[in-house]
């Protein structure tokens, strides 16, 4: 029993079902007994729903994509395998990704316009290639939208005039904050960069979501959760996908091992009396899922009760059929 506790827990696909000030931790996969919120093992979180997007193959230490009508290889660490390049898309991409021996790389563009766009569920986002192989959106994170979705529009079910206050730190292109509107949340989207923010909002409009109570900040994300805690303004739920490295306005130093845990407590010092979700993503590879999911273990079950699952992301790969993992979250439910 100890080996396969052991197991799992490295695996990451931990559970914690803990009454409020009565905490218990248990590892997943089948408990004894039916445990609730044990029941069968996890093998990842999918984002199987993308129409616009998938990972047509991978090998040799990158992935072939399909962006809406264009072609994409770009470098993937993941993909440690060396298989056979049998799809015509390998040889004739519209833009593909050339990692340097030296650090970072750059893109080289066959056909390919400056912008274009793809749809998810309702949603639009707009996609332009940039720095160090990004596109402006992870589709992996669709697995997160879902999930989260659920949740607030179960909320808003029971209690239609009670708003659902979301904060997201450190959102990017605002995927999420999106998500999280279109299922009728009112969203607090913070990022340090005026770039993504505009990003953010212009995928937004795209969405049909310019008017939806949406606030739009640029600002250091540990600086506005200090602000916050001060003002006494709390959230129903948070999302959080840090950096694994970054420097502030100031020079403050970000390293995601080193802060992470300190952050997520304080943050937690946000949540309502009533809380739904709280959500962390990484794409550090030194931090497990395990990891993200003791953190929110020790921070947030002890006062809210609830229960915590972590495991990988990942994507299907259509010539293949199995599955790229993309990262890892954990995430916190009432």
């Amino acid at each position: 029993m100890r080996n396969r506790r052991s197991a799992l827990a490295q695996r990451g696909d931990l559970l914690y079902n803990m009454p409020k000030r009565r905490p218990r931790f248990e590892a997943g996969g089948r408990g004894r007994g039916g445990s609730r919120g044990i029941g069968k093992e996890s093998l990842m979180w999918i984002a199987k729903d993308w129409k616009d997007y998938e990972v047509l193959d991978t090998g040799g230490g990158e992935k072939l994509e399909r962006w809406g009508k264009y072609v994409l290889v770009r470098p993937d660490p993941q993909v440690l395998w060396n298989t056979p390049r049998k799809l015509p898309g390998w040889s004739r991409p519209n833009a593909h990704y050339h990692r340097s021996s030296k650090g970072g790389g750059e893109w080289e563009f066959f056909d390919l316009p400056k912008v274009w766009q793809i749809g998810y569920k309702g949603l639009t986002f707009r996609l332009q290639p940039f720095s160090f192989k990004h596109t402006g959106l992870f589709p992996e994170q669709a697995a997160n939208w879902d999930w989260f979705s659920e949740l607030i529009r179960a909320r808003k079910a029971l209690e239609p005039d009670r708003p659902v206050r979301v904060l997201n730190l450190f959102a990017y292109t605002g995927g999420a904050t999106l998500a999280a509107a279109q299922a009728g949340a009112a969203v607090t989207h913070v990022d340090a960069s005026k770039g993504m923010v505009t990003w953010a909002k212009d995928n937004a409009a795209a969405s049909g979501l310019s008017e939806a109570p949406i606030r739009w900040l640029v600002d250091d994300c540990r600086k506005f959760v200090e602000r916050e805690i001060r003002r006494g303004n709390r959230y129903d739920a948070v999302i959080m996908d840090p950096p694994s490295y970054g420097r502030g306005p100031k020079g403050e130093t970000w390293v995601i091992e080193d802060n992470i845990y300190d952050f997520v407590k304080e943050t937690a010092e946000l949540l309502s009396d009533d809380p739904l979700f709280f959500l962390i993503n990484s794409y550090t590879t030194g931090l497990q899922p395990a990891m993200m999911a003791y953190i929110l273990g020790l921070t947030l079950t002890p006062a809210h009760g609830g229960h915590v699952t972590a495991d990988e992301l990942g994507l299907p790969v259509t010539n293949t059929g199995l599955t790229l993992p993309c990262g890892a979250a954990a995430r916190w439910q009432a």
